[in-house]
This record gives structure tokens, C-alpha cells and sequence, in this order.
């Protein structure tokens, strides 16, 4: 049952980010190993979005980490262990709650010991600088405590590179870049675990920076990040973006580009005007920007469908189905039309 509910949802989710997002950019995905235990460790940008689209975009199942915030609703916390989420705490959770984190890594240790996936972050928060952070150990913690448990498991490292035109902003362009499998069994030395610890996080390190666009976070960051952004460059070229980062390329200065999409965007305002008012409402209380896309996309879309139903039953009473029909398919058309035919600039 778990099983069709997870399939059901995950098929609603990507229905609904097909909507949401102008264009998702999917590279490298036959790389994944189909029948061994894989980790994959992604960066992470954007709040609940970056896993909702990686495992959307995964043909095998994924259990993913979350941070354990997420969990405090009780109704929300089982409809995410529905998904395969699980929690992870941090000391900001409280001291006392960092021991319930042996359980999860217990679990995650049966996971991949049965051959599954798991999808981790291993920067451990998240942040809409477009730079790869330092990644914690804890990843590393659950690969070499399954590899002590259960010796003759395989277990692969999938680096992911998650990059976006823009965070938070709708509609955006987003890239995910799968990188080449790690065989983590090769890496771990039980007479030297930090050595292995270090090996591993940087072969990890060093591929996310290839996979998603990487400015170093240094003096020179918010110049490069300024320049690239004033020369409107398609951040989801990831390649090509980091070779202009690399090569310090002098980059001319573009206008923004006209949005000749936003007619429809006041149609769909005026069709919406109480969902979209409700969000409105709701994203005040979103206190960090790398979460407005989550909240905006799991508010809509519950909020726009629904409306539209309840629209499309009260015109079937006055005017018959077939205009109720007509109203219900063109609705969803301009969401559809405005989210591919929409052109945003790139944000910080």
C-alpha cells in the first residue's frame, strides 16, 4: 500500500512541478546503478524543492534526509514518511534530540544494505549562493558503518548538481546533473577513517563543483556573481557558465528581456483571484527565501486545482458540463502557456 501511495504522490509532484517550472534540465541520469545501494549527495540551493525534483527525476525509488523542522506537524510528518522522508537532527534541534539520529542512521544503514537508494545533502543547510559549500561527514558516517555492518554491500556515491535560472522566483529553468558513481568500497580504510572520511568527501567536493555552477565564495564572489548576472547568462548551462567562471572572461552587459508572457499571468490572476490571494497571505510568514518555492508550489498546488474544481462544478449548474469542461482545461492552459512561455532574468 506504501508502495502505491509513494507512486501515486510522486506522480502528482511531478505533474505539478510540470507546471511550475519552465523547463527541467535532466543530464546523466543513465549513469545510476540500477540494481546496487547508491547515496546520492546533491547541493542544496533551494529548501524542499531541490528533493522533490531530484527524486521526481529518478526512476528508482529514493528515501531522502531532511532537516527534522519539517517533521513538527504531526499530519505532515506522515504524509513525508509516506514519501520516503526521513528526519535528521542538527544541534540547533536541541542537544537532547541529536540521539534520535542513531535510529535514522540505523535505517539508512538498511536501506542501502537492501540494495535502495537514499538521497542526502551533505552541506547540510541550505543556501541560494550559487557556490558548493563545505560538506559535512555524516554521509560518510552512514556509508562506513554499513560497510562495517554488512561487508559485502556495494555501495555507489552519485554526486548530484542542482542548478537554477532562478531561486525562488516563478517560473524557473532548473539543471540536474548526475555525476559519475564513486564505489565508496574502494575509498574505506578502517586503519585510517579520517583519511577515508577526507578522500571521499573531497572526490564528492570536487565533482558537485563540475556538476552545478560554482563561484568560489571569496572576496571576488559578489563581482563575478553581478557580472554573470548582468550579462543574462542561462545559469542551466552549467559547463558552459563555469568555463566563463574559470577563464575570467570579461562578459558585455545585456538588457533584460522584455516578458511578453505577463497577459496571461494577469488572466490567470483574475481567474485565481482567491487561491492566489491565499498564497499571498501565507508567503508572508516565509521568513527564508530559499523556502518561498516550496511553500509556493505545495500551497498552489493543492489550492488552484481545487478551486478550479469547485469553479467547474458551479458552472456545470448554471451552463451545462461541456462549458464547465471547457472552463476547467483552459485554466490549467494558461498556467501551462504563462510557466513555458514566461521569460524571468537570473537571481543572486
Amino acid at each position: 500500500m506504501k508502495t502505491l501511495i509513494y507512486y501515486f504522490f510522486k506522480l502528482f509532484v511531478r505533474t505539478g512541478l510540470f507546471f511550475y517550472s519552465k523547463k527541467t534540465i535532466v543530464i546523466g541520469s543513465e549513469r545510476i546503478p540500477k540494481n546496487e545501494a547508491v547515496i546520492f549527495t546533491a547541493n542544496h540551493p533551494n529548501g524542499l524543492i531541490d528533493p522533490l525534483l531530484i527524486a521526481t527525476h529518478i526512476k528508482r525509488r529514493t528515501n531522502f534526509l531532511v532537516r527534522a523542522a519539517v517533521f513538527n506537524n504531526p499530519i505532515i510528518a506522515k504524509f513525508f514518511n509516506l514519501l520516503g522522508m526521513m528526519p535528521i537532527y542538527r544541534i540547533r534541534d536541541g542537544v537532547q534530540q541529536l540521539s534520535k539520529n542513531e535510529e535514522i542512521f540505523n535505517k539508512c544503514q538498511l536501506i542501502l544494505k537492501n540494495n535502495k537508494t537514499l538521497l542526502i545533502f551533505p552541506e547540510g543547510t541550505h543556501k541560494k549562493d550559487r557556490t558548493v559549500r563545505p560538506l559535512s561527514k555524516g554521509f560518510t558516517r552512514i556509508v562506513f558503518k554499513t560497510l562495517d555492518n554488512f561487508p559485502d554491500t556495494k555501495i555507489n556515491i552519485v554526486p548530484v548538481g542542482i542548478t537554477y535560472q532562478n531561486v525562488s522566483i516563478y517560473p524557473s529553468k532548473t539543471a540536474i546533473h548526475f555525476g559519475s558513481p564513486i564505489l565508496a568500497n574502494n575509498y574505506y580504510d578502517k586503519q585510517n577513517i579520517n583519511q577515508s572520511v577526507k578522500n571521499i568527501k573531497e572526490l564528492v567536493s570536487n565533482q558537485l563543483e563540475d556538476l552545478s555552477v560554482h563561484i568560489k565564495q571569496d572576496e571576488n564572489y559578489e563581482t563575478i556573481l553581478s557580472t554573470l548576472n548582468n550579462a543574462q547568462v542561462d545559469f542551466t548551462k552549467v559547463n558552459h557558465v563555469n568555463a566563463l567562471i574559470k577563464d575570467k572572461k570579461i562578459l558585455p552587459q545585456k538588457k533584460r528581456s522584455i516578458n511578453y508572457a505577463l497577459p496571461l499571468l494577469l488572466l490567470i490572476v483574475l481567474n485565481s483571484l482567491a487561491p492566489y490571494s491565499i498564497w499571498k497571505l501565507l508567503s508572508k510568514k516565509v521568513d527564508e527565501i530559499e523556502f518561498i518555492d516550496t511553500f509556493r508550489f505545495g500551497v498552489n498546488a493543492i489550492l488552484f486545482p481545487l478551486f478550479y474544481c469547485i469553479q467547474s462544478w458551479i458552472i456545470n449548474i448554471f451552463f451545462g458540463w461541456k462549458i464547465a469542461l471547457l472552463y476547467f482545461l483552459t485554466s490549467f492552459l494558461l498556467i501551462l502557456l504563462y510557466t513555458k512561455l514566461s521569460t524571468t532574468p537570473p537571481s543572486k
